[in-house]
């Protein structure tokens, strides 16, 4: 893999790829998305429009004779969209979809069923235990000021204008980015075709990256959404602040895979064929994906509102006095070091592996230190880790059920009591 710097001084990651005539160039722009949250829905509007000299079905048909697709995905800091398909065709289907980026011919039509459909789905989402219990873990792990800031209320999707989707369209394009290319041309044939058929801004504008941060939790509480059904979903969270370190990520790694990571962990053994209290359970150390982000821990249960408190103060028992198995420890050391060592990064994911690496401000992948670490591990090692890291946090405690059902005096004994809504999980109005 090679860096490059082009002409235009946006830097390019460049993978030459000689087995295949495919080629995929991709444009990523790196920066928060707090005040966008209708990049998404731009996305799904541009692919249904032409421009002038062409309708969307033409382009389509275009793009199928070019033997060519685009793809325009918006992640959580991040907006990249690419074009891939036979390298001699690459940089014309490339031209082709910025110019519907840059000269998209609105459709108030489709816009207006697009919003139909994002009404319709709203409502399904809340009438769905699954949906709901996602919506609450965000509610918990990020805050609501998280969630509001990244969600149209029903008000602004209804007011939401051709012209405003598809001028976020257009100042995507003159926003500082990375070119990404992976394909069979050489580094100065792929520079070449990108330089004759990129749109570049004559004064690209500077972009901030900001990631989504965990809420820090310094003190405990419950937080109650409603849902009518005679199970409940809870997750206990906890983020103390600690910033990366790459020195305890081996423990943390084989921690996780001790202690929550599949059948053979102890999580599963205790709650689930032990004390058959959980019909889901699960827990994890969440390790930070950036060099200034800060670790969470959290533990999820699902079970009947009948067993709540037993199931909640057995969490807590082994979560801070974690139960010691020497055949546990082998199978999870077992599993990390099958899974590391089968690990092959190739094609174009070098290309997202480097990027991984470098937001963690590392200069080789955090898999490789802990592979080379992972065998002078032992069970001693685990239980320090789980002493340091997780052992007396505290927590938000997060529970999606009939409020009826519970015993809040005892919930009470876990932290003050807060009634949140759908409403407010969601981001949204019913």
């Amino acid at each position: 893999m090679s860096v490059l710097a082009t002409e235009s001084g946006i830097e390019m990651l460049y993978k030459k790829n000689e087995q295949t005539d495919i080629a995929t160039v991709s444009f990523r722009f790196d920066y928060g998305l707090e005040n966008d949250p209708e990049l998404s829905m731009m996305v799904d509007y541009l692919d249904y429009l032409g421009t002038d000299s062409m309708s969307a079905s033409d382009f389509a048909l275009e793009e199928y004779l070019l033997a060519c697709e685009h793809t325009f995905s918006v992640g959580a800091n991040t907006v990249q969209y690419s074009v891939s398909g036979l390298s001699e065709n690459v940089g014309r289907a490339l031209r082709m979809y910025e110019n519907l980026i840059m000269n998209a011919v609105p459709d108030e039509d489709v816009l207006n069923n697009l919003k139909s459909d994002e009404f319709q789905a709203r409502i399904v989402a809340k009438s769905s235990q699954r949906s709901c219990n996602r919506a609450l873990q965000s509610y918990v792990l990020y805050g609501p000021e998280y969630v509001n800031a990244t969600t149209m209320t029903n008000g602004q999707l209804a007011s939401l204008t051709s012209e405003e989707l598809l001028a976020k369209a257009r100042e995507i394009m003159g926003k500082q980015h990375r070119i990404l290319y992976y394909g069979p041309e050489s580094e100065s044939d792929a520079q070449a075709m990108i330089a004759e058929n990129h749109y570049t801004a004559s004064e690209l504008q500077p972009l901030e990256k900001k990631h989504r941060d965990f809420v820090t939790t310094p003190a405990s509480k419950v937080i109650i959404a409603p849902y009518d059904q005679r199970q409940f979903n809870y997750i206990q969270f906890s983020c103390r602040g600690e910033k990366f370190q790459l020195e305890d990520a081996p423990q943390i790694e084989l921690y996780n895979e001790y202690f929550g990571g599949g059948m053979n962990t102890i999580v599963f053994q205790e709650m689930r064929e032990a004390r058959a209290l959980a019909y889901s359970a699960g827990a994890l150390l969440v390790t930070p994906s950036y060099k200034d982000g800060t670790y969470g821990f959290y533990a999820v249960i699902g079970s009947q509102n009948d067993k709540l408190q037993t199931a909640v103060e057995a969490f807590d028992q082994i979560i801070n006095d974690m139960p010691c198995s020497d055949k546990s420890f082998d199978v999870a050391k077992a599993s990390v070091e099958t899974s590391l060592r089968t690990l092959r990064v190739i094609g174009a994911n070098v290309l997202g592996s480097y990027l991984r690496t470098e937001e963690l401000g590392l200069t080789e992948p955090i898999e490789k230190y802990v592979y080379e670490r992972l065998s002078s591990l032992t069970m001693d090692d685990i239980v320090e880790c789980q002493r340091k890291w997780v052992a007396g946090r505290t927590y938000v405690y997060g529970i999606l059920g009939d409020a009826t059902d519970f015993d809040v005096d005892y919930l009470r004994t876990l932290g003050p009591v807060e009634y949140v809504s759908l409403d407010e999980i969601f981001g949204y109005e019913h």
